[in-house]
């Protein structure tokens, strides 16, 4: 079998300061932003890497989700429980360094976890938490 991960999603509840963190912060290339009925879906990935992207949706857009779920979801989003993604990286204390002068919300400082993992975390301005584990 030949599969892999093509695209994964995360949620967003302002497009534009996701767009700024995730291009402007990360160094993601945009490669959709599409509009539609009001809402806004931007599609990222890192440079070199075509096959990998995430895109960055608004929640509970889905017509079978209701208002009470929605409600759930943005509250869940507030807390940071509801989006995750682990990212990797040669250089994890630079990237902690640039991604921590840009002002993005550090939830963990780079870290030698006892699970055999150096790694550091932030929040992007959903919510979402992103760890960053380093290549070994």
């Amino acid at each position: 079998m030949d599969i892999s991960i093509h695209s994964t999603f995360l949620p967003h509840n302002d497009p534009d300061a996701s767009l700024a963190f995730y291009r402007d912060i990360l160094g993601f290339e945009v490669r959709n932003d599409v509009g539609y009925g009001g809402a806004r879906w931007i599609t990222v990935g890192p440079v070199g890497q075509p096959g990998t992207s995430i895109v960055l949706y608004p929640p509970g857009m889905d017509p079978g989700v209701t208002d009470d779920e929605r409600r759930t979801i943005a509250e869940m989003m507030a807390k940071g429980t509801y989006g995750h993604l682990i990212l990797a990286t040669s250089d994890l204390d630079g990237v902690f360094d640039q991604v921590q002068a840009a002002g993005a919300e550090v939830v963990q400082e780079p870290t030698e976890q006892p699970y055999g993992v150096r790694d550091c975390a932030f929040r992007d301005p959903s919510g979402n938490l992103l760890r960053i584990n380093q290549l070994r």
